[in-house]
């Protein structure tokens, strides 16, 4: 407890007791970007402070948590002229923070009391961190952990990934009863993400609601969820689209959008092994500004784990996943699916990347030898759904003054990139976790027409997380 001297904090405290809890995350990051005329290939620090203290009782709690992120050495030179733009998230963090290679700051990450009613009702009020499809926990360890990797955060996230991530300030309310759970959240997101001020408000707002049911059929088990979101955002900005530079500039009208879908998961065991089926898909409707807005994605994957090898216990998944892009940059339509406020980096982990405007074919291992060791390799085909839109990379509003998401026209190509990646996770104790990553992206046709120069690209980096 070298940071909070005199301070005992117990695990599992007695109701009503004082708890005192908090993390340390560093992360070594080293990129090296699709080659452009910038310098996309370095390296830096990020460091992520949590101490969230808080009392719980039966019918009551309250919890408020600091978080106080660290920017070490972030690159000077990675932003390129024109659309090679900021080659990587380190020119992302720098821009962000006013062209500072090193910044630091203290925010309240989380502040707000909850109320548990009669019949498994919750209340909670103030700042919290929220991640749709993640309101209920399976009791079958497949479906835990397909909600874990697959669902949750698709639309609306913390971004934890990041060295500050996002928060929300409003109301969630939850209900639970007969193997139903019933979530409402309204609410408006931080600032932070990338700039480590998250104070302030990004000036959006958001309305969820869900049905979840947990199944039982036929000796599987089985998850289903039925939500809607509602997105509001009000600043007087450009928006990041395919039509002209001009004419996006003339239209600061709002973005509304109604999201309506669910996702079902089912595991099934086997005598060879257990079989998981995994279904979501969104439809979107609404006003881009002064254009009318549809989108769609879906994502279907199927994983097998073998029982007859129990050495290294592997998991093998597959999967194709489509979110709509816009074919006709001249018409009334904007017809690109819209990602809300998501944590892009779990469906993408070299994050050059996110769920707009894209095909995604992959096929993945898992391999478990040791109870504290988890190994995964991936292999993407990306390609464009509409060559005539752009290429999309963000993951959403982070202030009131960047649009969150930004865009790389193809020259009417599609061929995004081939991925290939590898990660290793190692709980070293209770309290200590190391964690590393490495990808390699093959630029095809796309990314060779925005980076002539050179159109493959790198990352890694190495994590150590202490909870304390």
């Amino acid at each position: 407890m070298a940071l909070l001297p005199g301070v005992v904090a117990a695990a599992d405290p007695a109701a009503g007791e004082l708890s005192i809890h908090g993390s340390l995350r560093s992360r070594m990051e080293a990129w090296g970007w699709f080659q452009g005329e910038a310098d996309g290939n370095y390296a830096f620090l990020g460091n992520l402070l949590r101490v969230d203290f808080g009392q719980r009782r039966e019918k009551f709690e309250w919890k408020v948590e600091l978080a106080a992120p660290a920017l070490l050495g972030l690159p000077r030179d990675a932003v390129a002229p024109g659309a090679q733009g900021q080659l990587g998230m380190g020119a992302n963090y720098y821009v962000a923070n006013g062209g500072r290679r090193n910044t630091a700051m203290v925010f309240p990450k989380q502040a707000y009391i909850r109320w548990r009613g009669a019949g498994g009702q919750s209340v909670r009020l103030g700042r919290f961190e929220f991640s749709d499809g993640a309101e209920v926990v399976p009791k079958n360890p497949t479906l835990a952990a397909l909600k874990n990797t697959r669902i949750q955060q698709r639309l609306l996230g913390p971004f934890g990934f990041t060295h500050v991530g996002r928060s929300y300030d409003g109301l969630h309310y939850a209900y639970d009863a007969g193997g139903n759970n019933f979530t409402f959240v309204g609410a408006v997101p931080t600032r932070g993400v990338f700039q480590t001020d998250g104070w302030g408000w990004a000036n959006v707002g958001v309305a969820y609601g869900a049905w979840t049911r947990q199944l039982s059929m036929g000796g599987g088990a089985g998850d289903l969820r039925i939500f809607g979101i509602y997105y509001d955002d009000w600043r007087p900005i450009a928006k990041t689209d395919n039509r002209p530079a001009a004419a996006r500039a003339r239209d600061l009208a709002n973005v509304r959008i109604g999201s309506f879908g669910g996702h079902y998961l089912h595991a099934q065991a086997t005598g060879a092994g257990t079989v998981d089926l995994l279904a979501w898909g969104v439809g979107q409707t609404g006003r881009w500004g002064a254009l009318d807005h549809r989108g769609s994605a879906a994502a279907l994957e199927a994983g097998f784990q073998p029982r007859g090898l129990k050495t290294l216990k592997p998991w093998f998944r597959g999967g194709y996943f489509y979110a709509s892009g816009d074919g006709d940059p001249g018409d009334n339509r904007h017809g690109t699916f819209f990602g809300i406020l998501p944590t892009p980096r779990i469906y993408a982990r070299f994050p050059f990347f996110n769920l707009m405007n894209i095909r995604d074919a992959f096929a993945e291992v898992i391999l478990r030898p040791h109870g504290k060791v988890s190994i995964r390799a991936d292999v993407h085909g990306l390609r464009l759904a509409e060559s005539r839109d752009l290429w999309y990379l963000g993951g959403g509003a982070f202030n009131p003054w960047s649009f969150g998401y930004v865009g790389r026209a193809a020259s009417g190509r599609s061929g995004l990139a081939t991925l290939y990646d590898l990660s290793a996770d190692w709980a070293a104790t209770a309290q200590v976790t190391v964690g590393a990553y490495y990808g390699f992206a093959r630029g095809q046709s796309a990314m060779r027409s925005i980076y002539p120069r050179g159109g493959n690209a790198q990352y890694g980096y190495v994590e150590v997380t202490w909870r304390f």
